[in-house]
């Protein structure tokens, strides 16, 4: 990935003035005119439609809010974090986009089985 991103950068116009870090592109060749959030907001659907997915106007620039906060609770970053990247001041909120997260379905069901094994050992002590 690091290598990819330092390849993006390295065909950036030298005469771009802001810092922004994505361009659009257009017919071959990339402006210095940065991408605006509606076309962000497009991504997820134009990746659907390549992919051929099934109702392609589902995908939205929501989709990629959800699929960041979801990879970084999988990867074991802090619900303060992930309010952060977001943007959230809620951690109702922001619990709410990473309660399908592996990771923690992998917690929860590991907890289960924590208190299952010492409820077992309890009463076979007694």
């Amino acid at each position: 990935m690091l290598e990819l991103f330092r390849k993006y950068l390295s065909l950036r116009p030298p005469h771009v003035k802001h810092k922004r870090l994505f361009l659009y592109y257009k017919v071959g060749k990339c402006s210095s005119q940065p991408v605006g959030k509606n076309t962000m907001g497009k991504i997820p659907s134009v990746v659907a439609s390549y992919l051929k997915l099934p109702d392609v106007a589902c995908y939205t620039g929501h989709c990629l809010r959800r699929s960041s906060a979801t990879l970084l609770a999988d990867a074991g970053v802090d619900i303060t974090t992930i309010k952060r990247h977001a943007g959230w001041k809620s951690t109702t909120v922001a619990e709410g986009y990473v309660e399908n997260s592996i990771e923690n379905k992998t917690k929860i069901a590991k907890g289960f089985n924590e208190k299952n094994t010492k409820t077992k050992q309890t009463k076979n002590i007694h």
